[in-house]
């Protein structure tokens, strides 16, 4: 459905994806009562590759969206896909042991290929993939990032290149970085063109998708679940939550298990050959920092979409425009005279543990969020394992349910979150400092 006739861009948050948006078909709210296979609820990337995995298997689907397709951190972030979580396999390993950490891993590898896939074979050029992606060390870290590259080629067959401080100057101007690892099985995209073509693929195999349909009740009806909007409502066998950092209270027990952490974005005004003099690549940065900064050109090296910063609370955008391009410009000064065009901010879901929350609460009721800043191949994998899991074709959703829903703390969670990330900017200081 399409409410036709009205300019309907102003829904989104302002940045640089909505402001380059090829297509902006608005779907009408649910304003009745419909029955299907599986109700997805949260129209992000998780909850649109589960659509899209779900009717592959021939269930029928309804996906409902409280504002639009990808509104939250699924069409402002940075783009990147890259394997990995939040947090390294030693880490997972703590949880789970080193021979499911490695499984993880494996699928969080998958799920850049699952994007790349869609891309091609639905042949979604406005998703414009840039190949490339580049950590960088602000401290001298050679021996650690090589025995990453083998690591990486030894465990899973995964090929990354190891740059020398020489052959990273010649793609960054900055005497901020020293070594680097290239993934150039890794991309860069445009992430809000690439889910509303998934979306368009969800609806042309069948799919039901509705915005502005806020959930406001999920009820037990015995053999199914009935979910409730200000307008209509769906009857489902399954129901799937994939609402991210925008959940809210709508499930308690979901609501406990992770911390809304927000993070900051900016577009810098167009200045090609001042930003060729800092910026020699075409590849996704982000430096190896806990408190990290990740940029990238855009618009054929016209501008710089620079993100960074975590915070447990919003900022005004005019502040965080502020302090994200002293970043910027702390790392390449001979880019202080370039403007800042438009900042925004958006939520994302942190669980304790950094992994993402994938399972099933209960008979019936699924989830699939918390991917933690690093959702562009999580969110990819993991509605792929919750459709193998509803559809019984495979169990490997429980991987990742191992990890539990742990308790976020609350207001104390949050508290600790923010005190946590600023010790860590204090180390990362220290440690740039000794090098």
């Amino acid at each position: 459905m399409q409410n036709a006739g009205k300019s309907t861009l102003a829904d989104y948050v302002d940045s640089y994806y909505s402001r380059t948006l090829r297509n902006d078909n608005a779907r009408a709210p649910i304003d009745t009562d419909i029955n299907v296979d599986v109700c997805i609820v949260g129209a992000g990337m998780a909850g649109i590759t589960a659509a899209l995995e779900l009717l592959g298997r021939g269930r029928t689907v309804a996906l409902l969206e409280a504002k639009r397709v990808s509104w939250g951190a699924s069409g402002r972030n940075g783009g990147v896909v890259s394997p990995g979580y939040s947090t390294g396999v030693s880490n997972i390993a703590q949880h789970v042991g080193m021979d499911e950490a490695k499984a993880l891993y494996r699928m969080s590898i998958e799920g850049v290929d699952i994007v790349r896939e869609n891309i091609r074979r639905l042949d979604i050029d406005e998703a414009g993939p840039v190949s490339g992606v580049l950590r960088l060390s602000r401290h001298e870290n050679a021996s650690e990032m090589t025995a990453h590259q083998q690591w990486l080629s030894r465990e899973f067959g995964y090929e990354v290149n190891y740059l020398s401080t020489s052959e990273v100057r010649q793609r960054v101007v900055s005497d901020k970085y020293r070594q680097g690892l290239l993934d150039e099985n890794a991309f860069h995209f445009h992430p809000l063109n690439y889910a509303r073509a998934l979306v368009s693929e969800v609806e042309r195999l069948g799919g039901r998708v509705f915005e502005h349909s806020e959930v406001v009740s999920i009820k037990d009806q015995g053999a199914s679940k009935r979910v409730t909007t200000a307008r209509g409502s769906v009857t489902a066998r399954d129901v799937v939550l994939t609402c991210g950092g925008y959940t809210g209270s709508l499930v308690p027990r979901l609501a406990r298990s992770y911390l809304p952490i927000s993070t900051y974005m900016m577009l810098t005004e167009p200045a090609k050959s001042a930003i060729a003099s800092a910026i020699r690549t075409r590849a996704s940065i982000g430096d190896s920092r806990r408190s990290s900064d990740y940029y990238r050109l855009v618009d054929d090296g016209e501008r710089v979409l620079w993100g960074g910063m975590i915070t447990t609370r919003r900022s005004d955008p005019h502040r965080l425009a502020d302090a994200l391009r002293n970043r910027m410009v702390d790392t390449y000064p001979q880019l202080k005279d370039l403007a800042v065009q438009v900042a925004w901010s958006g939520k994302m879901a942190y669980a304790r543990h950094l992994m993402p929350l994938i399972g099933r609460l209960e008979d019936g009721i699924w989830y699939c969020m918390g991917f933690g800043g690093h959702g562009m191949n999580t969110t990819a994998i993991g509605g792929r394992v919750i459709a193998e899991g509803i559809t019984g074709t495979s169990n490997r959703y429980q991987s990742f349910a191992a990890l539990g829903l742990p308790w976020n703390g609350s207001y104390v969670g949050l508290a600790v979150a923010q005190l946590t990330y600023w010790s860590y900017q204090m180390m990362d200081f220290m440690r740039e400092r000794a090098a």
